[in-house]
């Protein structure tokens, strides 16, 4: 079946878009945080009030002192804590297989741009046997989090793609769509409020398969 809609492919962003991880997050940096003697993020809210992209700003937002111990140290410790214990509790959204699946059968060409380094983003995707559903799946090359414009417009350039639709949960992402030159559309239930996405002043949805709107 052919999509009959204008776009021909979708860039889904990971964690809190496809992947429901914020909830483990927040008890990620509360561990950090705490074991610093720093005040920890007592809900949702306040780390929805503190995270943000560059992550070394959202590290500065939540009370790290760099001149006691660099980013990096703390980027690795921090990505060494998720991906431990019970980070293989989280799960991905409600529905997120059969949208899917709907847009495969579709025609719609699917790609995962993500700021997660590769090799943990395709270990934690390969957990849900769905990495059929994607034509790539884009990670960074280290674990620090800054940008994944340019991998995003790499392979815009190799596969020459016509017309996208960029899905993320975060201010970033609609940046890295902007930067790319497609529309994006933000989804509520991740790692930004729904408050702070309606400011950015593009489509913002409270479930995954409110997408299917835009292609079906």
């Amino acid at each position: 079946m052919e999509n009959t809609k204008a776009y021909s492919h979708v860039i889904w962003d990971w964690n809190g878009t496809l992947f429901n991880d914020v909830g483990w997050c927040v008890q990620v940096i509360n561990k950090m945080l705490s074991a610093r003697g720093i005040k920890t993020l007592e809900s949702v809210s306040e780390y929805y009030n503190a995270f943000c992209f560059p992550i070394i700003n959202y590290y500065k937002n939540v009370g790290f002192d760099f001149a006691k111990e660099p980013f990096e140290k703390l980027a690795i410790e921090y990505i060494s804590l998720y991906h431990s214990g019970k980070s293989g509790n989280c799960k991905l959204y409600k529905n997120t297989g059969l949208v899917l699946e709907a847009l495969k059968e579709n025609g719609v060409i699917q790609v995962v741009l993500s700021a997660s380094e590769t090799g943990n983003l395709l270990s934690q995707m390969g957990e849900f046997d769905i990495n059929n559903y994607f034509d790539e799946i884009l990670g960074l090359l280290d674990i620090y989090a800054k940008s994944k414009i340019d991998i995003g417009l790499d392979y815009m350039r190799r596969k020459n793609v016509a017309r996208a639709l960029l899905i993320g949960d975060t201010e970033h992402d609609l940046e890295v769509a902007n930067a790319l030159g497609v529309d994006c559309v933000l989804i509520s239930s991740g790692h930004q409020s729904r408050e702070k996405l309606l400011t950015c002043n593009v489509p913002v949805v409270e479930d995954i398969t409110q997408i299917l709107e835009y292609f079906l």
